[in-house]
C-alpha cells in the first residue's frame, strides 16, 4: 500500500456562513492523504502507475473556486471529486482549515476533515 499526500496547500477563497466572510474572503489550508494498492507491481518512476499529487492539488484548486457556506461542503466536494477520478483509492482524508476564522479571541484555524473508506 502507498500513501500520497498534499499538505497545507494554501488558497484564498470566499467560503463562509456569514455574508462578510463571502465578501472579504480568507486564506485556507487543504491537506489530502490517499492510500492505494499499486495497480502495477513495479512503479519504476512512471507517474501513470501512481496517484499524482498534482492531480489532487488541481481538484482542491477547482473546488476552492466556488464559494460554499460550510467547510463540510467544501471538503466533501473535494472527496467526491477525488474518488470519482481515482476509484482505486482505499482510504482518503480531506482536511480544510480556515485561517484566522472570525471568532471571539485569537484562533489560529478552524477546520473540517472528511474520511472515506473505500474497502
Amino acid at each position: 500500500m502507498i500513501k500520497v499526500g498534499l499538505y497545507s496547500a494554501e488558497f484564498f477563497a470566499r467560503h463562509g456562513y456569514y455574508k462578510e466572510e463571502q465578501i472579504l474572503g480568507n486564506r485556507f489550508l487543504v491537506t489530502i492523504e490517499a492510500t492505494f494498492n499499486p495497480q502495477h507491481p513495479a512503479i519504476n518512476d512512471d507517474l501513470e502507475k501512481t496517484l499524482n499529487y498534482e492531480a489532487l492539488c488541481e481538484v482542491a484548486h477547482e473546488n476552492m473556486k466556488y464559494p460554499q457556506k460550510l467547510l463540510e461542503t467544501v471538503a466533501q466536494g473535494m472527496a467526491d471529486a477525488i474518488m470519482q477520478q481515482f476509484p482505486y483509492i482505499n482510504h482518503l482524508q480531506v482536511e480544510v482549515k480556515k485561517l484566522n476564522p472570525p471568532l471571539k479571541g485569537q484562533v489560529a484555524a478552524s477546520g473540517v476533515t472528511v474520511y472515506v473508506d473505500n474497502n
